[in-house]
């Protein structure tokens, strides 16, 4: 057996090694897809009430993500593609990170579960089990960050904070420290079924996809790829409600559509008058672009993931040897 087949044993490796190639992953991750993030968010944002059909102004086609992206450009320059990219980078670091850590940690604990009672728990349960408890885990410890790049990401050329270290302090200053956990109850409502089925599919589609050969390598990118897509798909409505939440609180008619966008309060309140003014369209906003971007993000994460574990894990080895 090779190394890197060891290394796709989720159970595999120390914490340190998980941890750091998780981390990799991540940031690999993060810089690739960083514009394609913008636009959605962006998309996200954009109110459009039923009763006024001229309150957007892109229209429902692709050409509308065009149009966007033409603005961003002419208004923004190049630069603005890459809006919230440090506590974005932060974000998909730590995330990265602390969601395979806790991965293989949740399946240790179940597997030694399953030792101790006797029992055998199905492999998809296992993996939905686990990617549940990895995505919770992550998206809590992570979620100011989260909130950061929304914020900045928003921002259009209208400044509204200077920069990191005054958005901390202001945000601080204005709303506490509970306004940098805007929108947490819809991250985690979201969060559970998105990783609990990404892993769930991605474990299953993994010995399917194995034996098909692509030109960056063996099916891990294409099982990463088709989960995403499925378990995205499933809770986007959830992720723009957060969006949403993310960005009330003192500056929220500074952010990009915040000058229309009206006062959202709870998960459950959001999603009716998203409903009730926007139609059920509007809580798929930027479905597309997100799907564009999922592809090529998980493809990227498990890839580098994958390959990152096994060459740390050589390198240990080697390290070892030569002791």
């Amino acid at each position: 057996m090779s190394l890197f087949q060891q290394s796709t044993d989720k159970t595999k490796g120390t914490r340190t090694q998980v941890l750091c190639a998780g981390a990799v992953a991540g940031l690999v991750s993060r810089f690739c897809i960083a514009p394609l993030d913008v636009l959605k968010i962006r998309l996200q944002l954009q109110y459009h009430s039923l009763a006024d059909p001229l309150s957007t102004p892109l229209g429902k086609t692709p050409a509308g993500v065009l149009h966007l992206a033409r603005e961003i450009f002419r208004h923004e320059g190049i630069t603005g593609f890459w809006k919230g990219n440090i506590p974005a980078e932060g974000l998909y670091l730590s995330y990265g990170a602390a969601q395979f850590l806790a991965y293989r940690s949740a399946n240790q604990v179940l597997e030694s579960l399953e030792r101790r009672e006797n029992v055998k728990i199905p492999g998809t349960i296992k993996s939905f089990l686990a990617g549940a408890v990895a995505g919770t885990a992550a998206t809590t410890v992570t979620y100011p960050l989260d909130l950061l790049r929304t914020r900045f990401a928003a921002q259009g050329t209208e400044k509204v904070y200077a920069g990191l270290i005054a958005s901390i302090r202001d945000i601080t200053r204005l709303e506490g420290p509970a306004g940098f956990f805007r929108g947490l109850p819809a991250g985690i409502a979201q969060i559970v079924p998105n990783m609990g089925l990404f892993f769930a599919f991605y474990e299953g589609f993994k010995p399917i996809a194995a034996d098909i050969h692509l030109p960056f390598g063996s099916g891990d990118a294409l099982a990463g790829i088709s989960a995403s897509i499925l378990s995205k798909s499933a809770v986007f409505p959830l992720d723009t409600v957060r969006k949403r939440l993310q960005v009330q609180g003192p500056t929220r008619g500074k952010y990009f559509g915040g000058a229309k966008m009206p006062v959202y309060q709870g998960v459950r309140g959001t999603i009716g008058m998203i409903v009730k003014r926007e139609g059920w369209r509007g809580l798929y906003r930027g479905l597309g672009v997100s799907l564009i971007k999922a592809a090529p993000a998980s493809a990227v994460t498990m890839w580098t993931y994958e390959r990152a574990l096994g060459l740390i894990q050589g390198l240990g080895e080697r390290g070892d040897g030569s002791g």
